[in-house]
């Protein structure tokens, strides 16, 4: 487990340094294709991404639950079940006791926030705590707390302020190719048609990454909550009610699919390809083949 951290942490510089390798390509060929001489356009783009994935890593957290409607329980008195829950795991684990969000909706699902430890938010809707007996929601909320302790909500903020970054930039440089006038272009057509390819296919590419990362961060987590709970039957059931219970979230956004337990979204004729999750059935299995070893 200690190791799933490590490799965690590892891999957030990695993947940023991968999507700041995309960022700085896209200025790249903005500033040759419509910059003219100097490198400024180039400088402006990096800059600027920088600072927006800043500012994701410090607010991320409070925007998502904002966006999915949360009310915070203030004292065990609001909700002494899901209290008690994330308490026992958080004393069961030697974790911080996070902060604890209730989401009046009638979709079952769950998600955890933050950048660490220490500045974690986990959420649960009503739905689920309607559906979930003790062992299963034990199991799903010890799930998010996984994400936290093997530092996957860093590693989510972080892919998705990078991914927004590398939509905005690649939308704003072909709004400026169609629409725009550039008396600086330098006028070469085989360099337009390669900096406009680039610019549709870094947001795609982008997007794949995010999408492999949280597939198998769902995995990783799901093992770290099986093994604080030493219950991976009782995850595995209440997986299993979320395939068979599930439904669209009423407040629905794209930008936070990843954070939850399970897809919050309508399917479409691209579900399988975009997915955020990997399949419910295969995450069973693992956890059914857990369950055999203890």
């Amino acid at each position: 487990m200690y190791s799933a951290i490590a490799k965690n942490k590892r891999n957030t510089v990695f993947i940023m340094i991968f999507f700041f390798a995309i960022i700085a390509g896209l200025g790249w060929l903005a500033n040759f294709t419509y910059g003219g001489g100097g490198y400024g356009m180039f400088i402006a783009v990096v800059v600027i991404a920088g600072l927006y994935v800043l500012i994701q890593y410090f607010a991320a957290g409070r925007q998502a639950i904002a966006m999915s409607g949360g009310v915070k329980l203030t004292s065990k008195a609001d909700n002494v079940r899901l209290w008690r829950t994330v308490e026992n795991l958080s004393i069961a684990t030697g974790m911080p006791m996070p902060e604890v969000y209730i989401i009046n909706d009638p979709a079952p699902n769950a998600f955890a926030t933050g950048r660490d430890p220490q500045h974690a938010i986990v959420a649960a809707t009503t739905g689920l705590l309607d559906i979930m007996d003790d062992s299963e929601l034990e199991g799903v909320m010890a799930h998010e707390m996984g994400h936290v302790r093997n530092y996957d909500i860093r590693v989510s903020m972080v892919v998705f302020g990078l991914v927004v970054a590398i939509g905005f930039i690649s939308d704003m440089f072909l709004r400026m190719a169609f629409f725009g006038r550039n008396n600086n272009s330098n006028g070469n057509p085989v360099v337009m048609v390669f900096g406009l390819v680039a610019m549709v296919v870094a947001p795609l590419i982008a997007t794949m990454v995010q999408l492999a990362v949280s597939r198998q961060r769902e995995y990783l987590a799901d093992a770290t909550g099986a093994l604080t709970t030493r219950h991976p039957d009782a995850l595995a059931s209440a997986l299993n009610k979320l395939g068979e219970y599930g439904r669209p979230m009423r407040k629905q956004n794209t930008s936070m699919a990843h954070l939850w337990i399970a897809d919050p979204l309508k399917p479409g004729a691209m579900a399988k390809l975009f997915a955020t999750h990997p399949p419910i059935a295969d995450r069973i299995e693992r956890l059914n083949a857990m369950g055999r070893k203890f």
